[in-house]
């Protein structure tokens, strides 16, 4: 399985400022954030903590439902 960050980045985009591309920038942006995970609650952790860049956890929530049904 690869990981929510390998998952995430794919929504990278200099351009688009919706929600999930914004979280996708800030992501890589973000040298600390955990890359190798797939688990939930690691990753939900590490941003209520540190995700400034995530302007809702909600926005997580949803980038974690696409990735669980996509890598299904």
């Amino acid at each position: 399985m690869k990981s929510f960050y390998h998952f995430l980045m794919k929504f990278r985009d200099a351009k688009q400022k919706d929600d999930l591309t914004i979280f996708a920038n800030g992501a890589y942006r973000d040298h600390s954030f955990p890359k190798h995970s797939t688990d939930y609650h690691e990753i939900s952790s590490y941003l209520e903590l540190n995700g400034e860049y995530l302007h809702s956890m909600t926005i997580f929530d949803k980038a974690w439902d696409i990735y669980i049904s996509e890598t299904k």
